[in-house]
């Protein structure tokens, strides 16, 4: 399934924003729930304070009748008030869900407004130890009744509401609370989408241009500034594409070396098997066929030296550097370097620290020894030595291949490293690559390889040094 990373921040933006604010307004809810109860149970207790405190004179005084009257005269106002005017003619319309009483001490009904029962308000208030608040059921409704004696306990007041108006100023208070937050959510939600869409613009232009990009062109993607969070993906964006570029190059190389440097051996053995054809002499033609298999190893070798070449690689995961006892590691290169140095009498010798040890990749490190080697057995002229010596220099680990070959000219030995180079005079059947191939693996490993000529007269030392 396709997901959008605009969509999913767009919903979960908006689910934490809900949440938190729904949260947050519940919470304001129930606090102001709590403070308009407070507020009407303070209005409850300073209105019986002020009715006491008109009425009480009167009340003392035998005048209830004329109180009653005026109270009596309060009914003619309307029960609905539909407009403002009305409101400031009349007063407002939640009056009219409050209601006092007055009880004399023998619970007679002394006086009560225009919307208040004829019966008690609360029929334990009307007992001089209940005051205070409580919550009573009058006719069906539900009040909250504030109950007030006088000092001499003679007159009770008895002050309620319906609690039909708190919690219609509740909802009310919650409504206007709600109502913008759920205006707000669409509001929201657009301006998250676009703020999220200008925010994901570098990802889109980095996408585009991926897309955009011609498959052979492997140069660094040029994006301009980029945000912090997507710069490692462009830094490693630009890093495999380098990788591919020198894969591809070591390829068309590679291919172009195997190419260039078959060519020659190929079209020498066609023409020593057509000289085999030709030939009517047995001797003539066992010299071509001959030559023909010494054409056939020289193909051979050169071909195995190239896929070497290929294989040498330092983004290869193949590569596994170990702990190596490199006095042992020399003595397996020498058994298979033998055969060739028996043929041309030539003396191996091992000599050094046979508990030497060094980390490093064990088949290609045998790949070094066995070219370095395959060289000095290859130059040196029959019945020299090839030694191999293993020992140190300071702390470091160096190992040496001397032969007692021709030597190389001083100004040509660090052009020796390169692909293909033969000095010229050299008659010996190499291809060139058996040093590239030591100098590449060298620096792969971060190994030290140096050339000198021996002080003693003829032949070569090689010198690799383990930092």
């Amino acid at each position: 399934m396709v997901t959008s990373i605009r969509r999913r921040l767009l919903f979960t933006l908006l689910f934490t924003i809900s949440l938190v604010s729904g949260i947050t307004l519940l919470l304001s809810y129930y606090d102001a729930q709590h403070e308009v109860e407070e507020l009407f149970d303070a209005h409850l207790a300073q209105s019986a304070k002020v009715l006491q405190a008109l009425l009480l004179p009167e009340l003392v005084q035998g005048d209830a009748v004329r109180l009653q009257s005026f109270l009596h005269y309060t009914e003619s106002f309307p029960l609905v008030i539909d407009s403002e005017e009305e409101a400031s003619a009349y007063g407002h319309e939640y009056e009219r869900k409050l209601a006092f009483q007055v009880w004399d001490h023998e619970k007679n009904l002394i006086l009560k407004s225009a919307s208040a029962p004829e019966a008690p308000l609360s029929i334990p208030g009307l007992e001089p130890r209940n005051r205070g608040y409580s919550d009573e059921i009058v006719q069906g409704a539900s009040w909250r009744v504030f109950k007030l004696w006088d000092r001499q306990e003679r007159f009770l007041f008895q002050v309620a509401e319906r609690f039909d108006v708190r919690e219609e100023l509740t909802n009310d208070i919650s409504n206007r609370l709600l109502a913008p937050a759920f205006l707000a959510l669409p509001i929201l939600g657009i301006m998250i989408w676009i703020g999220v869409g200008r925010g994901l613009k570098p990802v889109r232009h980095v996408a585009e241009e991926v897309t955009r990009r011609d498959p052979h062109n492997l140069q660094p993607m040029q994006v301009g500034p980029v945000p912090v969070e997507i710069r490692p993906l462009v830094t490693e964006l630009n890093e495999l594409f380098e990788q591919l570029r020198h894969a591809f190059d070591r390829e068309r190389r590679f291919t172009d070396d195997a190419a260039h440097e078959l060519r020659t051996p190929l079209a020498s053995l066609k023409t020593q098997a057509q000289v085999a054809l030709r030939a009517t002499d047995e001797t003539e033609q066992q010299q071509a066929l001959n030559q023909v298999i010494s054409g056939v190893d020289r193909a051979s070798h050169l071909l195995e030296q190239l896929l070497t070449l290929a294989r040498i690689n330092p983004e290869s995961n193949e590569l596994k550097c170990e702990d190596i006892f490199l006095h042992a590691l020399a003595a397996d290169v020498i058994a298979q370097i033998a055969p060739a140095a028996f043929t041309k009498k030539i003396t191996l010798e091992l000599t050094g620290d046979r508990n030497a040890l060094v980390k490093s990749d064990p088949i290609s490190l045998s790949v070094l020894i066995r070219n370095l080697m395959d060289n000095a057995v290859r130059y040196t002229p029959e019945g020299g030595a090839v030694s191999v010596d293993v020992g140190k220099q300071g702390q470091k680990i160096v190992l040496t291949v001397s032969d007692t070959g021709p030597g190389i000219s001083p100004d040509l030995q660090h052009r020796v490293f390169d692909r293909f180079y033969r000095m010229v005079g050299n008659h010996s059947q190499g291809c060139g690559l058996g040093l590239a191939i030591v100098k590449q693996i060298a620096d792969l490993f971060d190994l030290s390889v140096e050339l000198r000529n021996s002080e003693q007269g003829n032949g070569l030392i090689a010198k690799v040094t383990f930092n």
